[in-house]
């Protein structure tokens, strides 16, 4: 445990390979990424439902992260030099912690489009 906070575990540009608990955890991350974008993937198929674009952006994160976490796992299998670094885990989660907000930013305004729809229907309603 010392070493989560020392320097040289997170810096050094020849880690070596994963703990197989790491590495078992990052792959089980990637089936559930790819199990997400199947999802996202089915839901997204109406294009006049308020919530395709949510399941587009869902589906693009997934997409996106799944490649990247196998991009990963690949360097730090073939143990490349600064590209199996274990600095870009950290990144990489912080990438998509950020990428997360601005999703949760935009589903948060779909129930208020939702309003504002159910609003112009009714109003419409009554024009000739």
């Amino acid at each position: 445990m010392d070493n989560l906070f020392s320097s040289d575990f997170w810096f050094n540009l020849r880690p070596g390979r994963l703990i197989p608990a790491f590495q078992n955890l990052l792959i089980g991350f990637i089936i559930i990424m790819v199990a997400l974008a199947i999802i996202a993937f089915i839901l997204k198929k109406n294009k006049k439902n308020l919530y395709f674009r949510f399941w587009e952006r869902i589906l693009t994160f997934t997409c996106t992260n799944t490649l990247i976490g196998l991009v990963l796992w690949f360097f730090n299998h073939e143990m490349i030099t600064l590209l199996s670094a274990r600095f870009w885990y950290p990144l990489w989660l912080v990438g998509m912690i950020v990428w997360l907000v601005f999703i949760v930013k935009f589903a948060i305004t779909i129930p208020e489009k939702k309003k504002k729809i159910a609003e112009e229907r009714a109003y419409e309603k009554y024009i000739p």
